[in-house]
């Protein structure tokens, strides 16, 4: 209510018969009822006065994917926006990915098999930024690359913040990801479990004296003409990716059935050469590893909020029909969005304060952080009351705002 985020339904589906208030007051209750996975049918119970009929008409006409992920999106640029310096520090042009594995029912016919989490569902890719805000979200299937889908989401995630390093598990340490990361220019930042068998590309050839310590992890030199010969073409790709001509993964797909293909062999070359820098990089550098580390933590932190929102039917996802996975993933970052703003205007509010500030060490700021649940309450009845507001701070927000009257939820944690 705050970032007037819901305008841009109405922008998206083109206008309609309802009233801003009503059509609000029912997106939040839809919203709620598949961002917490509890269904339009439990939440058409409470006694707000919608039937569900009602609330289904809303998500049939208003809420559709491309106006969710223009919510979640609006959400993030209104925290970026709020964001004090003076509390947080200069903003992060870092995020961090991963994947969540998400169970699924077995009687689902479109219910995949991950072999690596042993069960059947659905992957959920996350990107999040270094300061616990989700700024992307993608449903892939369990066989789907999550090096491409790394890529994709650094690249389209459709906020104003500028991603020019991506934190990663040892899913993101591919050669081909470190040869398309560079030609995009941002960084890969990956976590190597076996650090110890990774290999250092030579520059040069002819110089095997060289670097004697580093003897047993050398191998070959860099084919440094054949990233010559194919530069143009490698250009050529890294702007389908960028300009959206082309995804990733369908570029890797076409790659992988023809591993002989030229262009392919000089992006392996430009990961291997950037792997090597990288490695080196990594072993050299502490304070490279804790932040790495620390991105990481940020993104486990971030699933644990997850499975928190997303309590209803034991965390588990009953429907068959891509749109309506992909509406649960897009609903559950709204709320999870929504968490950290508030949680954020909350912190500011307190922190303000003048006795707070002597008080707050360097130490006490870089444990500090938005994405805390404790004071929300999931469980329950759940009254909707668009009268009462937070007592908070006016922050500076892009695009329109609602009104002040305009409303709000009583629970902290869903405002």
């Amino acid at each position: 209510m705050r970032t007037g985020c819901l305008d841009a339904v109405t922008s998206v589906s083109g206008g309609g018969s309802l009233s801003p208030e009503v059509l609000a007051e029912r997106l939040l209750l839809v919203i709620y009822a598949y961002g917490t996975n509890t269904g339009i049918k439990a939440v058409a119970s409470g006694g707000h006065g919608y039937t569900e009929d009602e609330l289904r008409y809303v998500r049939r006409r208003y809420l559709s994917a491309e106006a969710a992920r223009a919510i979640a999106v609006q959400i993030a640029n209104a925290t970026f926006a709020a964001l004090s310096a003076e509390l947080w520090g200069q903003g992060s042009t870092a995020v961090a990915s991963d994947s969540t594995h998400v169970r699924a029912y077995d009687q689902n016919l479109f219910t995949e098999w991950h072999s690596r989490y042993g069960g059947r569902g659905v992957l959920i890719y996350w990107h999040v930024e270094k300061k616990s805000l989700a700024i992307h979200s993608q449903l892939i299937n369990c066989t789907a690359s999550e090096g491409a889908a790394m890529i994709e989401g650094a690249m389209r995630h459709g906020t104003t913040m500028d991603v020019e390093a991506n934190y990663t598990d040892s899913h993101g340490q591919s050669e081909i990801g470190f040869g398309i990361t560079r030609l995009l220019n941002f960084d890969l930042l990956p976590r190597i479990k076996q650090i110890n068998k990774v290999k250092l590309y030579r520059p040069v050839a002819g110089e095997a004296d060289a670097y004697p310590q580093l003897s047993p992890a050398r191998t070959r030199p860099i084919r440094w003409e054949l990233i010559t010969q194919q530069y143009d073409q490698m250009i050529k790709y890294a702007t389908a990716i960028r300009t959206r001509t082309a995804s990733t993964e369908a570029i890797l797909r076409r790659f992988t059935r023809n591993a002989s293909h030229p262009t392919y062999a000089a992006m392996l070359e430009v990961g291997r050469a950037q792997k090597t820098i990288f490695v080196t990089r990594y072993l050299r550098l502490r304070d490279l590893q804790r932040e790495i580390e620390e991105g990481l933590n940020v993104m486990e932190s971030s699933n644990g909020a997850n499975s928190v929102i997303a309590y209803g039917k034991g965390g588990k996802i009953a429907s068959n029909r891509r749109d309506e996975q992909e509406m649960f993933v897009l609903c559950l970052r709204i709320l999870q969005s929504a968490l950290v703003y508030v949680n954020t205007l909350m912190l500011q509010d307190i922190l303000g304060e003048p006795e707070w500030a002597g008080l707050l060490t360097p130490a006490d700021r870089r444990g500090l952080t938005p994405l805390f649940w404790s004071h929300v309450r999931p469980y329950g009845e759940v009254n909707l009351d668009m009268g009462a507001r937070l007592n908070l701070a006016a922050a500076s927000v892009p695009g329109p705002q609602a009104p002040a009257d305009q409303a709000a939820q009583s629970t902290v944690g869903r405002e």
